[in-house]
């Protein structure tokens, strides 16, 4: 007798080795239960393990954890984070994300789909990403908002661990509320990336942030731009409002330690308008 194959396993759990690299997905889905948001689809693979954490009020929260050294060359890594109508959903990461060459000079992409319903809201707060001498990696993230829609997302680049050059980076960020473009931003960094390193880009330095903020809100009251800090060589921070509801705060710092106390400082300029 010939025995029955295996069910195939859920595609949302599959772990898929290709040569080379890995293919895993994490996929997250908030939504409105009562007073508070649920989760219905918390389900990762691969390097994503996926951690509940206490809930805050009305918003969940989760952790993802790395379980495996990723992404490595040739990795195809990507999360989908959906929250619905009224929910709240606070996103992060429990330590920072390395970018290594692996066993292949084949580059790797991390790859980050939002998507935000009407009167929902999410805060994608990832640790800093590492570019390690050698490795390749293409990252992209991708938000979809609707109008009534609520947005806090932050980035962090470090170029390179201590006393070595970074690998290549190309990331890009693209943004679009009811249906229109707010944010469209791709750089490069590292070896045949043309003036990276130079004043138009990272001027030097090595750690390079972001935060994002979209709140319909910001159409009544929103700050002018503005330089946060006059010292290129402790590095520097710029608020700029962009066309809508929306606020960009970019920092430069020789560290993590100093990036993260400039983008600390312009966040904080922004709660008399919270």
């Amino acid at each position: 007798m010939i025995p029955a194959p295996s069910p195939p396993e859920p595609a949302q759990l599959r772990l898929t080795h290709h040569a080379p690299g890995v293919h895993a997905t994490a996929r997250i889905r908030a939504i409105r239960a009562g007073d508070a948001t649920a989760l219905p689809t918390l389900a990762g693979d691969g390097p994503f393990d996926l951690r509940r954490a206490r809930p805050h009020g009305d918003q969940a929260r989760v952790c993802i954890v790395g379980a495996m050294s990723a992404p490595l060359g040739g990795d195809r890594l990507r999360i989908e984070a959906t929250v619905e109508r009224g929910a709240h959903l606070h996103l992060t990461t429990a330590a920072a994300t390395i970018a290594l060459r692996g066993p292949t000079t084949s580059h790797a992409t991390y790859d980050v789909r939002l998507t935000v319903a009407e009167h929902a809201s999410l805060q994608w707060l990832p640790q800093p990403l590492i570019s390690a001498a050698r490795s390749n990696l293409r990252q992209s993230c991708i938000v979809v908002l609707a109008p009534t829609a609520r947005l806090l997302l932050r980035e962090q680049i470090v170029l390179g661990r201590a006393g070595e050059p970074p690998g290549r980076l190309a990331t890009r960020l693209t943004v679009h509320r009811g249906g229109r473009p707010l944010l469209d931003q791709h750089t490069m960094y590292g070896p045949g990336a043309p003036a990276w390193d130079g004043p138009a880009i990272a001027a030097g330095h090595r750690a390079i942030g972001q935060i994002l903020i979209v709140d319909p809100a910001l159409d009544q009251q929103s700050p002018h731009a503005q330089l946060i800090s006059d010292n290129p060589a402790t590095g520097q921070a710029v608020l700029t409002p962009l066309a809508g509801p929306a606020l960009l705060i970019t920092a430069l710092a020789p560290d993590t330690l100093r990036l993260h106390r400039l983008l600390e400082a312009a966040h904080s300029i922004l709660e008399q308008f919270s």
